[in-house]
């Protein structure tokens, strides 16, 4: 379905139990951030927040997106697998055998429909440009408010540390200067004064492609930033398309009518949404020198360290009447960007299995492997190697090339049903046919650039669990699983030998999983490669498969919250040892999960502090919870994090 505009969108939700407006002051500072943060945590992801009185002339809209029910909203479905099938009729009907006539014919309503999707630019204004902030008043045409000036806008600022205030929901509108074809992406932008931002684009992302080929022009680049408008639009920038692929083909394929284009003003080389709420136009000019960006608490749980971006030089500011100013924020998950993920899991699950891995049924991406650290994936497995083949596949499939971590599992013997969202169900199926010498795999590759853990930004190493049922070519001929009750009290055994080990989680082993995530306190270089080939060697330890070692502050009885770190802290190359255990033929997997220091293990890059509202705001947010409207007490999530923040303090004081 489409919605005029994002006030309708807001209608909808609010009509549908969705929305809670906030009507006394907030501050953009860290304060929405931290409500918020309370908000998108509670079950189900809470409540979509209006925060109608900022201090600025706008009202802030958060956690739109935060919940699945209104995910499905945004995208006018009723369940988010609604487009995946859409979606894989469309390949079936267009890949279908045509050989007579009537099934050619068949193809022209939906020929009609494709041209229905197309965005289409109209001449004149749109509603965006209602009002014009501009260097001087235009010749004709809308209600001219004075020069731009982006500190009007109540630009939020997320946390503590950040560089400054983020526009963290901006559709960022681009063209190739070659072939003028459109890209649409969302990259953050810190605010550095009244007319100038950063620009943070990757060098992986279709933006900074085209910025380079400005910079071979020598020609000053042309972009438009837009926020708000129907929600499509930034579900559709964040959807890793193909490249040249047009996003506004993909918004109004979701919203079943094509997206209204109108021209900007001061570069009227880019076209943006009619109906989006705010404009901010501008250019990047490749001569600039750079400008010192960040951090930012990034969506890993972690701040982003600085680095060097574009400067955004902001030409002119429109917005509709009565615009809503858009906003989220990351952080430590889960958070509304994990719905965001969990509708481009469903969604282009169809185009990977019609185009490239026929072989798949299913995929989930699990809210603490923060989208590229953890996929799990269900082949349909009818050969050896199979799962080697869908690695490979995947690995240089779009942005799956930033996977760390993919785990592979298929049908069962008995032929029973497995559904990846039963996570113990799954991890059972995985480990009985998992043998740690064997079904691991390992490569190296490109990185999502946030990953702190790769020893070189952007590049590091990839792991590849198969879990796969196994055909007899597949299996050593001296390898018999060993399953069923291990009888061993695992958390006594370590605790009770090593004093390094502060906590044991042996909760897996008594599910048939045969894996452990233990708790250590490094003190030295090579610690926990000594350990775990001395943990291996214990009597009893054969029977466990893998061991996940984490920081001496993480609680490793906490299973999401010790995968969350893991996870993020590992580099599978560099941090996995296989160990040989005290039964011949058996060996146990162990990978490092715990930070990385100088120190202790030669890694020379910063290592960033996880994500925590300070102090000072979640004391003011607790003496205002009541005023606010929005239902019982939420306590500040970040009190769950603080000992563990001081933690790595700790350890980065030690080198």
């Amino acid at each position: 379905m489409a919605y005029k505009n994002q006030q309708e969108f807001i209608e909808a939700i609010e009509k549908a139990g969705e929305l809670v407006r906030v009507k006394a002051y907030v501050d953009p500072k860290l304060e929405m951030a931290e409500i918020t943060d309370r908000m998108s945590k509670e079950p189900g992801g809470g409540k979509a927040i209006l925060f109608e009185n900022t201090g600025y002339d706008f009202p802030v809209l958060m956690n739109a997106y935060g919940s699945e029910k209104r995910m499905c909203l945004a995208l006018g479905v009723n369940e988010l697998d609604d487009v995946a099938r859409d979606i894989e009729n469309l390949f079936k009907l267009l890949s279908a055998p045509k050989e007579g006539i009537i099934e050619k014919l068949k193809l022209l309503p939906k020929l009609g429909e494709f041209a229905s999707w197309m965005p289409k630019v109209k001449k004149g204004r749109g509603a965006c440009q209602e009002v014009v902030y501009t260097e001087k008043p235009l010749p004709s045409g809308g209600e001219w408010g004075g020069p731009p000036d982006i500190t009007k806008l109540p630009v939020i600022t997320c946390w503590p540390q950040d560089g400054g205030p983020f526009i963290t929901l901006p559709i960022i509108n681009t063209k190739d200067p070659n072939n003028h074809i459109r890209n649409v992406g969302m990259y953050r932008m810190q605010v550095f004064g009244p007319q100038l931002t950063a620009m943070h684009w990757h060098k992986h992302k279709v933006s900074a492609k085209h910025f380079n080929e400005y910079k071979k022009l020598d020609k000053k680049m042309p972009v438009a930033v837009a926020l708000g408008g129907d929600p499509v639009y930034a579900y559709s920038a964040t959807a890793p398309l193909p490249e040249n692929v047009d996003e506004y083909m993909l918004a109004g394929f979701l919203r079943k009518k094509k997206v209204e284009l109108v021209k900007c003003i001061t570069q009227p080389e880019i076209e943006v949404p009619a109906d989006a709420d705010f404009v901010i136009e501008g250019y990047v000019d490749p001569n600039d020198e750079m400008l010192w960006e960040g951090p930012f608490g990034d969506h890993t749980g972690y701040y982003s360290l600085p680095d060097w971006y574009p400067k955004f030089h902001i030409t002119a500011i429109t917005h509709k009447k009565n615009p809503v100013y858009p906003a989220t924020i990351v952080g430590i998950p889960p958070q509304e960007d994990a719905w965001l993920g969990k509708a481009t899991e469903r969604i282009f699950l169809a185009p990977i299995k019609m185009t490239l891995v026929p072989e798949i049924e299913d995929m989930e991406m699990p809210v603490e492997g923060v989208f590229h650290n953890l996929v799990i994936t269900k082949i349909r497995k009818d050969y050896a190697g199979q799962g080697q083949k869908v690695m490979n596949a995947m690995w240089g499939a779009g942005q799956m090339m930033f996977n760390k971590i993919l785990v592979l599992v298929s049908q069962t013997a008995d032929g029973s049903a497995l559904k990846l969202g039963d996570y113990k169900a799954c991890a059972r199926e995985i480990f009985k046919n998992l043998n740690p010498a064997t079904d691991v795999s390992f490569s190296q590759g490109p990185m999502d650039v946030l990953d702190h853990s790769c020893s070189k930004m952007g590049f590091g190493g990839k792991m590849c669990i198969d879990g796969t049922l196994k055909f007899e070519e597949e299996t050593a001929d001296d390898y018999l699983p060993l399953m069923g009750e291990t009888g061993v009290d695992f958390a006594g055994l370590l605790t009770g030998r090593f004093r390094e080990i502060t906590g044991v989680n042996d909760a897996l082993p008594k599910e048939q999983i045969p894996c452990l995530v233990v708790s250590v306190k490094k003190d030295r270089k090579g610690h926990i490669k000594e350990l775990h080939r001395e943990v291996a060697a214990l009597p009893g330890m054969e029977l466990i498969k893998m061991i996940l070692y984490v920081e001496h502050t993480v609680n490793a009885s906490d299973l999401a919250l010790a995968l969350w770190r893991f996870c993020n802290n590992l580099d599978p190359v560099r941090d996995h040892l296989l160990a040989p255990t005290a039964k011949d033929g058996y060996q146990c997997m162990g990978l490092d999960g715990t930070i990385k220091t100088k120190a202790f293990d030669n890694f020379q890059r910063d290592w960033p502090n996880i994500i925590v509202a300070d102090d000072a705001t979640i004391k003011v947010v607790d003496e205002k919870w009541g005023s606010l409207g929005i239902g019982p007490f939420i306590s500040s999530p970040s009190l769950k994090y603080k000992n563990q923040m001081y933690g790595q303090a700790a350890v980065a004081a030690t080198e």
